[in-house]
């Protein structure tokens, strides 16, 4: 792959939990003009710590540059870039999906396929919870489609590296 190729990378940081570091490391994403898909910040095992998953479209040496950027902010703590084969990465989905009387047992049907769960029902509509990679959710919505989805949240992804080892943090 040359170094212009543009992929799909997603970065595991370590921050200090203070107020403004989202701000913080948006921020740098913004000024710079990289191609910032996603962010979700959760807490992590260690209290005081929290781990931000960035997804980011960017070619090889952008990722670089934005490797070393994040590392130069005062709270972060690591930066580890998470290859797909190597981890584990999931997002949520909620849709909203027509269904009446006559269609629902066809929607339940599908939802069962893709061990989706079924989590709000209403006499024209039902609330769908789907957790998985971007394709199983893809695949959930073209299943969906027919039906008329009405309303449609997914989350940014969260992910783990594979295996024992766990990304702790350095001591600042």
């Amino acid at each position: 792959m040359a170094a212009t190729d543009i992929t799909r990378h997603t970065l595991s940081v370590l921050v200090q939990d203070v107020e403004g570091i989202i701000s913080r490391v948006t921020g740098m994403f913004s000024r710079r003009g990289y191609n910032l898909i996603s962010l979700v910040s959760a807490r992590t095992e260690t209290e005081g710590i929290n781990r931000l998953t960035i997804v980011v479209d960017a070619n090889d040496i952008v990722i670089e540059q934005v490797t070393k950027q994040l590392n130069k902010l005062v709270h972060v703590l690591k930066v580890v870039e998470l290859e797909e084969d190597l981890s584990i990465a999931r997002a949520i989905m909620l849709v909203k999906v027509a269904a009446d009387n006559t269609n629902r047992p066809q929607v339940v049907d599908a939802v069962n396929i893709f061990r989706a769960r079924v989590v709000d029902v209403a006499q024209e509509s039902v609330v769908i919870e789907a957790t998985g990679t971007p394709g199983k959710l893809r695949a959930l919505l073209d299943v969906l489609e027919p039906f008329g989805i009405r309303e449609l949240v997914q989350s940014g992804h969260v992910a783990l590296s594979r295996g024992p080892k766990a990304m702790a943090p350095t001591k600042h």
